[in-house]
């Protein structure tokens, strides 16, 4: 049986880039294609439809940002961001337009490698919230319901206060663990794994940027968060209702 080698779109404006990447992932059992600006991006995604997207920042014509951004509205299609050393203003509104994960230049090709194949295997793991117990209209259904927050897995749908709230793929793992777990602190490391997969190698500035994107949806006043709650130096709790029995 043969299997498909993954696609990997490099937008990549800087040559001796473009030629290191195309020749190191080659070696590593990647197909490269390549854009080199941010309009090129976009015409290349919708031609090639990749399994993933190496996304420099800083582009002519289109920023990486808004081709982020553009890719968003219509896939989930795995982002890697890459960054100039310094620019953490940069990655973290990267991260909020919806970027999996990011690098910094210049940065070792194992180390890029291995988050590539990371976020790839995560596409293809099972979601969160296998062996929980199950609400909802049939056999198949998932629902968590905790207060006015409903999540159902099945069908991919939140509602908050009765009002349909979209998130993207992450956002909505990372609030299937909170919720599977309301009441309870869910540590960092066991949302990153949960989310992110056991073998992530990014930091921990990823899980912060979407609990801050997952709050502003959730929240009525997202600086002062009653539902996602901090639980200073452990992680996260979703808080349940008052009345509500563990």
């Amino acid at each position: 049986m043969t299997v498909r080698a993954p696609t990997v779109l490099v937008v990549e404006d800087e040559e001796s880039f473009v030629e290191a990447l195309t020749i190191g992932l080659g070696h590593e059992g990647f197909r490269v294609e390549v854009a080199r600006d941010g309009a090129e991006a976009l015409l290349r995604f919708a031609d090639v439809g990749p399994d993933l997207i190496l996304l420099d920042l800083m582009l002519p014509k289109v920023s990486g940002i808004d081709v982020c951004r553009e890719i968003r509205t219509v896939s989930q299609v795995p982002i890697i961001m890459v960054t100039a050393k310094g620019d953490e203003i940069d990655t973290v509104v990267g991260l909020e337009v919806g970027a999996d994960d990011y690098v910094v230049k210049p940065y070792r090709m194992r180390e890029l490698v291995a988050r590539m194949r990371a976020v790839l295997r995560r596409r293809e793991e099972p979601r969160p919230g296998g062996g929980v117990a199950r609400s909802g209209d049939g056999p198949d259904d998932e629902v968590y319901e905790v207060g006015d927050v409903r999540l159902d897995v099945t069908r991919h749908r939140v509602t908050v206060r009765g009002e349909p709230v979209d998130l993207p793929l992450k956002e909505f793992d990372l609030l299937a663990v909170l919720l599977e777990r309301a009441g309870r602190v869910v540590s960092r490391d066991r949302l990153i794994e949960r989310v992110w997969g056991y073998d992530y190698v990014g930091d921990t500035k990823t899980l912060d940027v979407h609990v801050k994107r997952l709050r502003a949806k959730l929240e009525e006043d997202p600086s002062t968060p009653t539902r996602v709650v901090t639980v200073r130096g452990v992680g996260y709790r979703f808080e349940e209702p008052p009345g509500r029995e563990a």
